[in-house]
């Protein structure tokens, strides 16, 4: 008596395409200001990050760079680059920079579905 086997072939499934979730979106008026920011003889590009501090935990760190490190998320929106630092990709995935002008103060805020938390004066956050 021989044990034969027989090997069946799957048919491979469809794959289906999912569009991916932007890590980070910028509104037109941060477009505007980070244009303004990095346009210059010397080419410079902002780099989103994220710094262990403030009351809740965690900070958002803008800092200027003028290259792209080897896990760094790269978003390109209407001609200007911002980059995001690998450590910070699933703190600010689906995020929305704004930029904000008021009579006393001037930022970028980050509009943030991932917060669960945020301190009283809103500089610091959880997720």
């Amino acid at each position: 008596m021989s044990l034969a086997a027989k090997v069946v072939k799957a048919a491979a499934a469809p794959r289906i395409v999912r569009p991916r979730k932007a890590v980070l979106t910028l509104t037109p008026a941060a477009v505007t200001r980070l244009r303004a920011l990095t346009d210059g003889p010397e080419p410079k590009v902002v780099r989103v990050g994220i710094r262990t501090k403030g009351c809740s935990g965690q900070q958002y760190d803008l800092s200027y760079t003028t290259k792209k490190e080897k896990f760094d998320e790269e978003i390109k929106q209407d001609g200007v680059t911002v980059l995001v630092d690998n450590k910070a990709l699933l703190s600010v995935l689906g995020s929305e920079m704004d930029y904000v002008e008021d009579k006393l103060s001037a930022q970028f805020v980050f509009n943030n579905p991932n917060v669960k938390e945020s301190c009283g004066c809103g500089m610091s956050f959880m997720t």
